[in-house]
């Protein structure tokens, strides 16, 4: 392969040189202490480090790693190997880089908010591998669910579920996506809209967990049940596979079901030694709902497990529990606790058989509680704070620890010597700094590729040049292909990522433009004799066309108080020649990819001229495509 004419290993061994000088003759950077006390290594890790990341000019990465925006409301994408940042999805937020927000369609989907707290993207599957079809997001603040098409990297559909508070335990899809979870991470009284103090948190509070359906051509969503659970606090989630597909796991705190004002509830939740697992048999809940015993409360089809015994059990689990995880192959279920310094295996079989046995240790709200021993398979020592565990396909499992910074990888069952457990954790790495999730490529499919992970931490300490008071958050990609894990490199990133998805990139087949004889928008128009105004009363509707380097019609003329409606249609076929539609000082943006058309309706309610233009850079008379908004009074 070659890069710029210069062939790749050329490219290569200069680097190596490159690195070699820098890291063993040249002086430490300003300001540092060397480079052993910023943890870089020595000369030939760096050239290693950097051989294993470096990208060179024109060459494409392997993967596409897939950032939850946290608070922002966004997707970011990046490169594996190389880190680096190639764009931002608009997912829950108006985002003018791109016009989201701004015309009809998205400013509808976005249903009047102008921001969401994106948490875990999840992608389709087919058999339990990443199809490339459709990535899925939950928003944690106001109990929504996010398609993004993976053909265009655009927000398809967002999807509003009723009696869903904070919805956090999404977006895991199950192998076949027959469905996308969601579940309440904050308790609530029910249904949606009532009142309760919360002196009458252990009775009037309650949980909600749901499956999404996905239909399978298109990927439109609709909510197909909804499970009342007891208030505790559901947290993450899982979808099993193999042996283990028909179930979805959430973790759970909180099983103290108490909310004390001003009692701290870090404190008041943490006083049981157990929380919980919630396993749901989805299609005994199917079931359930095809034989009628769902009601319909709030909107939605909701199943009380009093109502339908069989479709939800509990699993002790250690307290506080944040991830739970199944292995690539299905049989083995992780749990992990944050206050315990052991992260637990669940055999599917053994839960199965607990199940068909009735091995109960109690029942709460109609859930039976199976018992800890009988489906435990092992406690695993993998350090302080275990949070979320990724696998690599080769038999080992990578836990994120928390308060030790680090992350721990171990081997999974069978044991030779259960007696023993230390001896199973085979490796830790430090991370910097208070890691929360972690990802390696393709870790929640049936096939992980055991090369690459991903730690997600939430801050950086420094590692970067100075910034001021609101430091990014630090993204470290670490090689696990051998025996010992290594640190490739250091990446930052806006903020909040929570969890990352990652996917080989030639499993994505996304288009460049939008193909003319695929329009089916009955107000597209493809050349300047179509492009026209009309009026109908007090309604102004353009039908207009942009390309290099101009706007037809680039005269509107309306007066004050009318409505207008402009469909503008990019009529470009060459990649990359997006445009853009600007008003001045009327807080409209929108910009069209190549083929596409978007429909943008505002009230003329200031008299004037305003110019609009492009907003994309074009071509060398960009600068000329603009027009005028004549608003007479």
């Amino acid at each position: 392969m070659k890069t710029q004419g210069i062939p790749r290993l050329v490219v290569l061994g200069f680097i190596c040189v490159l690195v070699w000088t820098l890291s063993g003759c040249a002086p430490d950077p300003p300001g540092r202490s060397g480079r052993g006390a910023r943890g870089a290594g020595s000369g030939s890790d760096v050239t290693d480090a950097a051989l294993a990341t470096y990208v060179p000019p024109g060459d494409l990465d392997e993967y596409y790693l897939f950032y939850s925006g946290g608070h922002s409301g966004q997707i970011f994408v990046s490169g594996i190997p190389s880190m680096r940042h190639i764009a931002t999805i608009p997912v829950f937020t108006p985002y003018p880089g791109t016009g989201y927000g701004f015309d009809d369609e998205t400013r509808e989907m976005l249903g009047g908010y102008t921001w969401g707290d994106s948490h875990h993207p999840g992608f389709s599957e087919t058999n339990g591998e990443y199809d490339g079809r459709w990535l899925f997001i939950n928003d944690n603040a106001n109990g929504r669910m996010a398609r993004i098409d993976l053909r265009d990297f655009k927000t398809k559909q967002i999807l509003k579920i009723p009696n869903i508070s904070a919805n956090h335990g999404s977006s895991f899809v199950t192998p076949n996506s027959e469905y996308v979870t969601m579940a309440t991470r904050m308790s609530v009284p029910f249904p949606e809209g009532t009142y309760a103090d919360v002196t009458e948190y252990g009775t009037k509070y309650k949980g909600i967990v749901a499956g999404i359906a996905i239909d399978p051509d298109d990927g439109n969503m609709t909510l197909a049940w909804e499970i009342l659970a007891p208030p505790f606090n559901y947290d993450l989630g899982d979808a099993g596979k193999g042996p283990s597909d028909g179930f979805m796991f959430w973790t759970c705190y909180n099983s103290e079901r108490e909310f004390i004002e001003g009692g701290k509830l870090e404190v008041t939740a943490s006083q049981k030694d157990k929380d919980y697992i919630l396993a749901i048999d989805w299609r005994a809940a199917e079931k359930a709902v095809a034989d009628g015993k769902a009601k319909m409360i709030g909107g939605a089809p909701v199943l009380d497990p009093l109502d339908a015994p069989g479709i939800a059990y509990f699993m002790p689990l250690a307290k506080s529990p944040h991830g739970v995880d199944v292995s690539s192959d299905g049989q083995w279920i992780i749990g992990s606790g944050k206050l315990s310094p052991t992260t637990t295996v669940y055999n599917i079989d053994k839960i199965k058989k607990a199940i068909a046995d009735e091995d109960f240790e109690e029942t709460i709200d109609g859930i039976p509680v199976l018992t800890y021993t009988s489906v435990r398979e092992a406690e695993v020592p993998v350090g302080l704070g275990p949070l979320h565990t990724q696998f690599d396909g080769r038999g080992y499992a990578y836990t994120s620890l928390f308060v030790e910074s680090a992350v721990a990888k171990w081997k999974l069952p069978p044991y030779d010597d259960p007696s023993n457990m230390e001896q199973y954790v085979v490796d830790k790495i430090p991370v910097a700094y208070n890691i929360g999730h972690l990802v390696s490529a393709e870790g929640d499919s049936m096939s992980p590729d055991g090369n690459y992970l991903v730690a997600l931490n939430k801050l950086s300490k420094g590692r970067h040049i100075s910034v001021g008071p609101s430091i990014p958050e630090s993204a470290q990609l670490i090689d696990i292909s051998g025996d010992k894990m290594k640190l490739l490199y250091d990446a930052f990133t806006e903020p909040e990522p929570h969890y990352a998805v990652t996917i080989k990139a030639d499993k994505i087949n996304a288009i460049e433009v939008y193909p003319k004889e695929e329009s089916d928008n009955p107000n597209a128009i493809w050349t300047a004799e179509e492009a026209r105004v009309e009026r109908r009363g007090n309604t102004v509707e353009v039908w207009m066309l942009a390309v290099r380097s101009f706007f037809a019609p680039d005269v509107i003329r309306v007066n004050k108080g009318d409505t207008v409606i402009v469909h503008v249609t990019n009529i470009e076929q060459t990649r990359d020649e997006l445009h853009g539609f600007a008003i001045n000082d009327y807080n409209i943006n929108v910009v069209i990819d190549p083929g596409e058309t978007k429909t943008v309706t505002f009230k003329a309610d200031k008299s004037g001229v305003f110019a609009f233009y492009c907003t994309n850079f074009c071509s060398a008379l960009h600068q000329e495509m603009q027009g005028y908004l004549l608003v007479k009074d």
